[in-house]
C-alpha cells in the first residue's frame, strides 16, 4: 500500500471535544499572533507548551499544520485550510451561543463591536447612548469594544468574530449590510508654528497648498476623498487619524483631520483650519452587519436604541 493510500485514510476520526477546541483555539492564536512566541503572551502559557499543543493538534488532524524552525513560521497549504475551518467553526459555536442565549427572557450573552479609531470625539453619541441603554436592560450583558482599521472590521464581521461595526464606508462587501449613521467633516490644519498659521485667509486662498509638505491618510477613502487629498504634497503618510494629528502638531505638515477631533486643539489655539469653507471634504459612516439571518436578541436590542431603521 503506498504511502498516499494511507494518508487518505487517516483523517479525524471519533467526536470533537473540548480539548480539541483548545487545540484549535491555539493554533488560531499562534496563526494569528505570527508565531509561537508572539502568542505566549496573548495565549498566556509558555512556548513549550504551544509547541505541545501544536504536535497534538497536528497528530489528532494527520495534517502537517505549520512550519517553524530558523527560517521562521509559515503556515502549510493544509494548515491554511484550517485556519480558515477554524474560523467557521468557531463563528458557528458563536451563532449557537447567540441563538441558545436568545431563548432566554433575559439578555445573556456577549456583543463584539468593531469601532473606527478617534469616533469617541463625535458629538453625537449614538454608539455610547445605545450601549447604555442596551446595558441597562442587560445587565449581564459582556460588552467587548475593538478598535481596528476599517478593513479588518469588515473581515471580521463577516467571518463571524463581531457582531457589530461603525466605519466609514469607502466601498460596500458583499455579505454586509450598510445602514447610514452620521456624517463626519474633515477640514485642513496645520499647527501654529507653521508658516501658514499666520496668513489671512486672502492669502492663504493665493497660495498653492502644494506647495508646503503635508501628511495624507494611508488608509482606504472613497475616490472623491483620494482625489482632494492627492492634490496636497503628500511627503509623509498616517495609518490612522492621531498619527496624522502627530505630524501636523510637529508644525513641519498640514493635513486633514475631522473636526470633532480637532476641536480640542483647535480651542487651545494649537492649530488652525485652512479656508475651511474650500478645503473640506464629509465622510459617510455607517453601521455595518451580516447579511444572513440572524437570532441574536442582544444585537437586536442594541440597534433598536440606535436613531437609524435596523
Amino acid at each position: 500500500m503506498s504511502r498516499k493510500q494511507i494518508d487518505c485514510r487517516v483523517g479525524l476520526s471519533g467526536r470533537i471535544a473540548d480539548t480539541d477546541i483548545r487545540l484549535l483555539r491555539i493554533f488560531k492564536a499562534v496563526v494569528e499572533c505570527g508565531g509561537f512566541t508572539a502568542a505566549e503572551v496573548d495565549l498566556n502559557i509558555s512556548r513549550a507548551a504551544i509547541s505541545m499543543a501544536i504536535a497534538d493538534l497536528e497528530g489528532r488532524l494527520s495534517l502537517k499544520l505549520c512550519l517553524r524552525g530558523r527560517a521562521g513560521f509559515s503556515l502549510t497549504d493544509q494548515g491554511s485550510e484550517v485556519y480558515t475551518a477554524i474560523l467557521q467553526l468557531l463563528a458557528a459555536l458563536e451563532d449557537f451561543r447567540s441563538h441558545v442565549n436568545s431563548i432566554h427572557a433575559q439578555l445573556k450573552g456577549e456583543l463584539n463591536i468593531g469601532i473606527t479609531d478617534n469616533l469617541i470625539t463625535m458629538p453625537k453619541m449614538v454608539i455610547t447612548n445605545a450601549l447604555r441603554e442596551l446595558k441597562k436592560e442587560g445587565p449581564e450583558i459582556q460588552i467587548n469594544i475593538r478598535m481596528k482599521p476599517p478593513g479588518e472590521i469588515e473581515i471580521a464581521i463577516l467571518e463571524g468574530q463581531l457582531h457589530v461595526g461603525v466605519v466609514p464606508k469607502v466601498k460596500a462587501l458583499t455579505g454586509l449590510d450598510y445602514i447610514p449613521l452620521y456624517e463626519e467633516e474633515s477640514q485642513l490644519y496645520c499647527s501654529q508654528t507653521h508658516p501658514l498659521f499666520s496668513l489671512s485667509d486672502s492669502e492663504l486662498s493665493q497660495l498653492d497648498f502644494s506647495d508646503f509638505d503635508a501628511v495624507i491618510p494611508a488608509y482606504a477613502q472613497t475616490q472623491r476623498i483620494r482625489s482632494q487629498t492627492l492634490l496636497l504634497n503628500g511627503t509623509a503618510s498616517a495609518s490612522d487619524r492621531e498619527g496624522i494629528a502627530f505630524l501636523i502638531l510637529t508644525g513641519q505638515y498640514i493635513g486633514y483631520l475631522p473636526t470633532h477631533f480637532a476641536e480640542r486643539w483647535l480651542m487651545q489655539g494649537s492649530i488652525r483650519a485652512l479656508l475651511p469653507r474650500q478645503l473640506n471634504y464629509f465622510s459617510q459612516y455607517s453601521l455595518i452587519t451580516r447579511k444572513t439571518p440572524r437570532s441574536n436578541r442582544i444585537l437586536d436590542c442594541f440597534l433598536s436604541h440606535l436613531p437609524i431603521a435596523p
